[in-house]
């Protein structure tokens, strides 16, 4: 009976991953306030009914792929601020954002499109993994000696300042993405002067 259970367990699993897949790669060219979710179980080749087995509205559903897309980020995102010098620590940022697009396209885009998208629910689970992004960040950023002095309100706004522009670094790769290398380039290194932009003004903000 437990070996059947099992079974059916991961079958249902896989159903919703499917679902989830599906959603994603429709959602390359449109939003999620336009998708239904008949479209998603058409792709999958299941009933529409079988959507509700795994969740209860397309809202959810978007809910369900932010966590999938941003979940994992929490390793990289404490990764690209961990201890050393400014210019080492940008230089790994940039890479490690350009790395990310290069893996999932699908899921930056479905980001970038949805953080001030129609849909409520996702507006909301997003800004609250933001949050959490910026809470690791400053939690790194406080270990830097040039943080003595800082107090916790300006260190959260500085972990926001830096996770906005990691956001906007991978938006430019995401759109250099079918371009020349130059291009690539090009958007490294104008994130890099971006983000030094801001390391000088934190090394200032106390002056």
């Amino acid at each position: 009976m437990s070996h059947t259970l099992g079974i059916r367990q991961v079958q249902k699993q896989k159903t919703r991953q499917a679902l989830l897949d599906a959603a994603l790669g429709l959602l390359e060219e449109q939003s999620l306030s336009s998708l239904g979710l008949r479209e998603v179980t058409r792709a999958v080749g299941v009933a529409p009914t079988a959507f509700y087995r795994h969740f209860r509205s397309t809202a959810d559903l978007g809910v369900a792929l932010v966590e999938e897309a941003l979940g994992s980020l929490h390793p990289m995102i404490r990764q690209t601020v961990a201890p050393a010098d400014s210019d080492q620590r940008i230089t790994r940022a940039v890479r490690l954002i350009a790395d990310h697009v290069d893996t999932y396209p699908a899921h930056v885009r479905f980001i970038a499109r949805e953080r001030h998208g129609g849909v409520q629910p996702v507006r909301e689970a997003i800004r609250d993994q933001l949050a959490r992004f910026a809470e690791e960040v400053k939690a790194e950023l406080a270990k830097d000696p040039e943080s003595s002095g800082w107090q916790d309100s300006d260190l959260l706004m500085l972990a926001h300042l830096y996770v906005d522009q990691m956001l906007i670094t991978a938006s430019l790769f995401l759109e250099a993405l079918e371009t020349s290398d130059e291009e690539r380039e090009r958007v490294a290194q104008l994130a890099t002067r971006q983000m030094r932009l801001i390391s000088v003004g934190r090394r200032h903000w106390l002056g």
